[in-house]
């Protein structure tokens, strides 16, 4: 009987498979570390579930070679496989998918944003010969019932949700999109045992870091983003209980203190994180764990941050993207550097460390608009920036518009946020937008008075000086190299 699956990320260099919305690029941000493969672990554990013998291996971020990988598919002769690719990876990922199928022959999932109810003008450019399943949205509400109808013949294709199959005739058929599990409750906990938990580190301090999947969905209209397409503008959230169940199994099972809570939109719905935090602090994690996570400034509240410290929150993130209304509006991104500069101010008063995410080089920007970005950059003072570069994926308005002005120098496949598809903007090139996303990075990370913090920060943590510098000199040499 058919019955041995494996769900592995590639060798190679190190991208956020697990991440639908960025798929992040890691060797060239400034300050990222690589979050858990939570795609892979939602997958093994429905697998599991199903009485199925898996394996899975994040072969990229443990550095294995791709020799070491094909001695381990050797000694595991896989009936199935999944692979979680990316918009940038995807050609070497089918590349290395064919000979992967000339060898063992098994049945080819491949798992991805980029097949997300997808153009035929997109799919035509890939060879997708070797691939039988295509996984456009929410890997553990289609990975086992697609393991059911290739092994062992039971239920219908038409049935799973947001997949591509190949029928008889080598075609594939596409099934319902834009319709989504609502019961995340339901979902078992990631197979964090078939997991190598230290892979997966809290920047600063090097310590295992777990991410925790709260809610899926975003209201929101962003031009740039994949989140409402993939995961709909509907938020369904877990239970706070829910949530907190998969904390402590975390910690007493596995040993792991610290969490990224991955949401598209934490803090979209105050009533629920309050009544998370407050189940933390009620708990008797509470001293014990740290956290961290995504956020909108708009709806927030100093009251919302102060509740998410007093939990144990130790750094909260924000796509504040640009310092420009005018551009705030063109994105639909519902905010404004107003509200911007408020969600700074309430961090600061509260004492909350964050990150704040910027992107230039959209089709309408101008040196003005970015520069704005760069005054609100040094206005509001986060502890960590990153800036990236405007990448119109498929399926987004970002794309169109590209498009239409003539800006695409290339098919977005292949590209990245630090290495862009676009030819520029309307009004500038793109070798101007990279020399202005190098002096905001420089102007910020290399300020004396940010450096002489830092170097307070952490006198007394040797490891967190030591991250801080590693960090530090990786963003100096990936400025110098590009």
């Amino acid at each position: 009987m058919k019955n041995r699956i494996m769900l592995f990320y590639p060798p190679g260099m190190l991208f956020q498979r697990g991440e639908d919305r960025c798929q992040q690029n890691i060797k060239d941000a400034s300050a990222e570390a690589m979050r858990a493969c939570n795609d892979l672990g939602y997958g093994a554990a429905i697998l599991l579930k199903k009485g199925y013998e898996v394996k899975l291996r994040d072969y990229q971020t443990e550095g294995v070679s791709l020799p070491e990988m094909y001695a381990e598919f050797d000694a595991f002769k896989p009936d199935l496989i999944m692979m979680s690719i990316t918009n940038t990876t995807i050609f070497d990922d089918l590349k290395l998918l064919k000979e992967i199928k000339e060898k063992y022959d098994p049945v080819i999932v491949i798992k991805g944003a980029l097949f997300y109810d997808p153009e035929q003008e997109m799919l035509d450019l890939l060879d997708l010969s070797c691939v039988d399943y295509m996984i456009g949205g929410e890997v553990d509400f289609a990975i086992g019932e697609i393991a059911d109808l290739a092994l062992r013949g039971e239920g219908n294709a038409d049935d799973i949700l947001s997949i591509l199959y190949r029928k008889e005739d080598g075609s594939f058929a596409r099934t319902k999109f834009h319709v989504w599990g609502e019961d995340l409750d339901s979902r078992p906990f990631p197979a964090r045992e078939l997991m190598n938990n230290a892979l997966y580190k809290r920047p600063d301090t090097d310590e295992p870091m777990a991410t925790i999947q709260t809610g899926r969905g975003c209201p929101s209209s962003c031009v740039f983003c994949l989140t409402p397409v993939i995961s709909g503008k509907c938020v369904r959230m877990r239970s706070p209980q829910n949530v907190m169940d998969e904390l402590t199994e975390c910690y007493e099972k596995h040993g792991i203190r610290n969490f990224f809570f991955k949401a598209d939109t934490f803090t979209i719905d105050p009533a629920w994180v309050k009544e998370m935090c407050e189940l933390i602090i009620a708990s008797p994690l509470h001293g014990k764990i740290a956290f961290t996570a995504n956020s909108r400034v708009n709806p927030l509240s100093k009251e919302t941050l102060q509740l998410m410290k007093d939990a144990g929150c130790f750094m909260v993130a924000f796509g504040f993207e640009s310092g420009s209304d005018e551009m705030l509006k063109t994105l639909k991104k519902g905010t404004t550097v107003e509200m911007n500069l408020r969600a700074a101010k309430w961090c600061h008063e509260v004492g909350l460390p964050f990150w704040g995410f910027f992107v230039i080089g959209f089709p309408w920007e101008n040196r003005e608009h970015i520069l704005a970005t760069k005054k609100l950059i040094l206005q509001a003072d986060p502890t960590f920036i990153e800036v990236k570069m405007a990448l119109p994926f498929y399926g987004t308005p970002l794309y169109d518009a590209a498009k239409e002005f003539g800006l695409l120098a290339e098919s977005p496949l292949g590209s990245d946020f630090f290495h862009s598809a676009m030819s520029g903007t309307k009004y500038l090139s793109q070798a101007e937008v990279e020399k202005l996303r190098k002096n905001i990075l420089l102007s910020f990370y290399l300020r004396p008075k940010y450096i002489f913090r830092k170097f307070a920060e952490c006198i007394t943590k040797p490891r967190v000086f030591a991250n801080y510098v590693k960090y530090g000199v990786k963003m100096l040499v990936n400025i110098i190299r590009h």
